[in-house]
């Protein structure tokens, strides 16, 4: 089944075969969180992929909590397997009916919900990147991110709605006994998602879920409402149990001994469609209208070529890209040969060939606009008195990067190639590494948001991952075990911030961490919690240096976030996908060095010494 898994959900059968087909299928997963649920979910996309293959799955949706951050990445390696994958998210939504759950306390309990929103279509996914921002971007700092109803009113198109399960709008209202707030919940979500909304039974053994599951069913069968069963896995198998307990307890400063924190139960598995089918098998149609909810979710997102935004003038005029960039080039060669001459052995000859050379090959590969970009951020730098780095890498092989003043370096000078930059026989993006005075690059970054738009340039997001030495005092401290004790073990891993070491071969290469072990069986648990923790990701920042600039409002090709630490979005996508999905990345490097040399020139000059860097 799973191999036809594209063809079945994209191409669906007639009417005389889909019950068949999908009493064949039994059940697909819609409610699942992988490993960016940070510190939530702890199944990677690649397992993930393995186990539904594994079972015959021709679906499967990937729900991670306010966060589309694997989407893309979900979708490639998903697609791989011979699986349809459905992109959704599990969102807060704030009802605004709070006031009428009493006490603040209960208020802040009950007031918000979190829905499942399903893909179904292009415009849907569009939606829910739309919606997956504004939850970061919208709220006041320090809140969690959450969006409005009337936002999800606004942008329904192409989604499909599930009821969210426990921490669901409806299941909370519940169990504040109010369903009078549910019925009412549940009458604005069934205006917005016209039959697209579907009320979500679980079965994870939760004393929560007895109690409310009756109230569901009566609002389903009464409302005329369907019924679909969910399973939502937070780790593979139920031997994980202990170590995703532990996981929950690092994201929320507890103990493993403290009753008053959350806990799931080892119902929370990835379970097989045969397991789903008989935990159900009172009620059929719930587990059914999985397997139909899947197929009406036949899009995915695919990866694009680079979508370069289109260089203008400074009053937005659009221009030429290839007249301007020989214009630029032509002029700049010029102004550089009259200041300093060609290099000895050269001739004005030779410069203008080599610069004829790779402005043909620019041309070809469609970078004019990229060097275009580039060189107006950093000519308006220098104009500012910006330090800016003379140039490295690849990029300084370039004779037009230095014609466009991008670079400061005379690449015939020193003989350097400008097929390591660029090559049209290995297509990709040129990529100058940019340095910048550490304390003024945001000037440029600012320059850059004005001239492009601030809805069209952001950071890239990073992930921190649990490390050995780190997981392990986590864990030791959720363990409540002794602080030397865990201090002492960790300190017995290798440190080697080039290539860290795991925890394997940790005990492989240390005798006396497997003695420890061996000698108390707390230790044993703590190792073994820590490597099945060990990689996962533990956080999320932006990174130090990558921009990226859009010709579009950036969450129509991609999610954003926000770091609490910046006032500028983030991309949701890593810097392995951001580029797959369609955006260009610029390094802006802030460079301390710059920042002591212009400095120590200012000093000078506070002397009468005049220094000219360049020279």
């Amino acid at each position: 089944m799973s191999s036809n898994a594209s063809e079945f959900l994209s191409d669906p059968p007639s009417d005389s075969n889909l019950s068949g087909l999908i009493d064949a299928v039994g059940f697909v997963h819609l409610h699942v969180h992988t490993s960016y649920s940070l510190r939530e979910g702890a199944l990677t996309i690649e397992n993930l992929a393995k186990f539904a293959a594994a079972d015959g799955m021709p679906a499967l949706a990937m729900t991670d909590t306010n966060a589309l951050f694997g989407a893309l990445e979900f979708s490639e390696k998903l697609s791989k397997k011979g699986l349809q994958p459905i992109i959704g998210m599990q969102l807060a939504v704030d009802f605004g009916d709070a006031g009428q759950f009493g006490g603040r306390h209960v208020q802040s309990s009950y007031g918000r919900g979190s829905l499942v929103l399903l893909a179904q279509s292009e415009a849907g996914y569009l939606n829910l990147m739309r919606i997956g921002s504004r939850a970061w971007l919208d709220p006041q700092p320090g809140d969690l991110p959450h969006v409005s109803l009337d936002l999800l009113d606004g942008h329904h198109e192409g989604l499909i709605a599930l009821s969210g399960g426990p921490s669901g709008p409806l299941d909370r209202a519940l169990l504040g006994a109010r369903m009078d707030v549910a019925s009412a919940r549940l009458e604005r979500l069934r205006e917005i998602y016209k039959g697209r909304f579907y009320i979500e039974l679980q079965r994870h053994g939760l004393a929560d879920e007895k109690r409310v599951e009756p109230g569901l069913m009566e609002l389903a069968y009464t409302k005329g409402l369907p019924l679909v069963a969910t399973n939502e896995p937070y780790f593979a198998a139920a031997s994980d149990y202990d170590a995703h307990d532990a996981l929950i307890c690092i994201a929320e400063g507890a103990v493993i001994s403290s009753g008053d924190r959350r806990q799931l139960t080892p119902e929370h598995r990835f379970k097989t469609r045969a397991e789903m089918l008989k935990l159900f098998a009172d009620v059929p149609e719930a587990t059914r209208h999985s397997v139909e909810i899947a197929m009406r979710c036949a899009f995915r997102p695919r990866t694009s070529k680079p979508i370069l935004p289109r260089f203008t003038s400074v009053d937005g005029t659009p221009l030429d890209e290839i007249g301007e960039l020989r214009r630029q080039a032509e002029e700049g060669l010029d102004d550089r040969l009259a200041a300093h001459g060609p290099a000895p052995g050269l001739t004005e000859t030779d410069y203008r060939d080599r610069l004829a050379f790779e402005l043909d090959v620019i041309v070809r590969m469609k970078f004019p606009g990229y060097f275009l970009i580039v060189a107006d951020f950093i000519k308006w730098a220098k104009a500012q008195g910006i330090p800016v780095g003379p140039g490295r890498g690849s990029g300084a092989g370039s004779l037009v990067a230095y014609a466009l003043t991008i670079t400061d370096l005379d690449p015939l000078r020193f003989g350097l190639l400008f097929e390591r930059f660029l090559n049209p026989e290995r297509v990709s993006m040129p990529d100058f590494d940019i340095d910048f005075c550490q304390t003024r690059r945001d000037e440029v970054i600012r320059y850059v948001r004005q001239r492009y738009g601030a809805d069209r340039v952001a950071q890239i997001i990073t992930f921190g991952s649990f490390l050995a030495r780190g997981v392990l005092r986590n864990v030791g401290r959720v363990l409540e075990m002794p602080l030397g004790q865990v201090d002492r073990l960790a300190k017995l891993i290798p440190q080697n911030p080039a290539a860290p070491v795991t925890l394997e071969q940790a005990l492989k290469s240390e005798v006396r961490l497997r003695e420890a072990a061996d000698a108390e069986p707390k230790v044993q648990q703590l190792l073994n919690i820590s490597q099945k923790l060990e990689g996962l990701f533990s956080n999320a920042s932006t990174h130090a240096a990558g921009i990226v600039i859009g010709d579009r409002p950036l969450d129509e090709l991609v999610p954003l976030y926000r770091d609490p630490k910046s006032d500028m979005p983030a991309t949701q996508f890593n810097m392995k996908w951001v580029e797959p999905a369609g955006l260009v990345k610029f390094d802006f490097l802030g460079l301390k060095t710059l920042t002591t040399l212009a400095k120590t020139v200012d000093l000078l000059a506070n002397r009468g010494i005049r220094i000219d860097l360049t020279k």
